[in-house]
C-alpha cells in the first residue's frame, strides 16, 4: 500500500507528466516544454533525497547518481533537433545511469537465484528487436547493440532481487525496469524503424511511471 507522502506525490508526479505531454504534443521545442520535461526527474530526485535516509548509504548514492544521468539524457534528447551529437549525448548519459541502476540491484541480488529462464526471455527480445532494427542503424549500430545489452541487464539485475528484498519492493522495481526497457524500445522503433503513432504519448507514460516505480520500490526495502 502507498503511504500518504507516496500518495501526494503520486498526484503531483502525474500532474506533472500530464503538464509534460500536454506542451511536447502542442510544440516540442516550446520553452514551456523545456521546463516541464525536467521538472519530473528533479521532482523524482528531490523526493528521493529526502524520502531515503532509511536505506543503505552506497544504494542511495547510487539511486541518485542514475537519477541525474537520466536527468541529463532528458535535457539533451530535447535538443535533437538542433544535433544529431545531442542524441548520442543522451545515449551515454542513460547508458550511464541504467549502469548505476545495475549497481544498485545487483547489491540486493539474491545470490542463489540463476534466473536462466528470465535471461533467455531478455536475449530472445534482445534479438528480435535487433533483427527488427539492424537494417536502419547504420553508424549507430555498435552504439544501440551496447545500449541494449546494458538495458537487459538493467531489467535481468532489477529479477535477481527476487527473495532478498520485500516482496513489495521487488515487485515495484521490477515493473519499473520493464517499463524503461519498453520504453526504450518504442524510441528505438521511432527514430530508427518508422515513426509509431502517439509515440510521444508511450514513450514518456513508460519511461515516467518507471522512474516513479523504481524509486518507490527501493524506498519499500528497509
Amino acid at each position: 500500500m502507498l503511504t500518504k507522502t507516496e500518495k501526494n506525490f503520486s498526484i503531483l508526479f502525474i500532474i506533472l507528466l500530464a503538464f509534460e505531454i500536454a506542451t511536447s504534443s502542442i510544440d516540442s521545442t516550446a520553452s514551456l516544454n523545456y521546463i516541464a520535461k525536467p521538472a519530473l526527474l528533479i521532482s523524482l530526485i528531490v523526493y528521493f533525497y529526502k524520502q531515503s535516509n532509511h536505506i543503505n548509504k552506497t544504494i542511495k548514492k547510487f539511486t541518485l547518481l542514475a537519477l541525474c544521468f537520466s536527468l541529463l539524457g532528458d535535457i539533451l534528447l530535447m535538443f535533437v533537433s538542433q544535433s544529431q551529437n545531442f542524441f548520442i549525448g543522451g545515449l551515454i548519459a542513460f547508458l550511464t545511469a541504467h549502469i548505476f541502476y545495475v549497481l544498485v540491484f545487483l547489491k540486493q541480488r539474491n545470490r542463489s537465484k540463476r534466473g536462466t529462464l528470465f535471461i533467455t526471455l531478455m536475449l530472445l527480445y534482445g534479438t528480435l528487436l535487433f533483427y527488427i532494427l539492424k537494417d536502419t542503424l547504420g553508424e549507430m549500430l555498435l552504439p544501440v547493440i551496447m545500449y541494449m545489452i546494458v538495458i537487459l541487464t538493467m531489467a535481468t539485475s532489477a529479477f535477481l532481487r527476487k527473495d532478498q528484498v520485500v516482496k513489495y519492493s521487488f515487485i515495484l522495481v521490477f515493473i519499473g525496469a520493464i517499463l524503461f526497457m519498453i520504453s526504450d524500445s518504442i524510441l528505438a522503433l521511432n527514430k530508427f524503424y518508422q515513426p509509431l503513432p502517439f509515440s510521444n504519448f508511450s514513450i514518456m507514460f513508460t519511461y515516467a511511471f518507471a522512474q516513479l516505480f523504481i524509486v518507490f520500490g527501493l524506498l519499500k526495502q528497509p
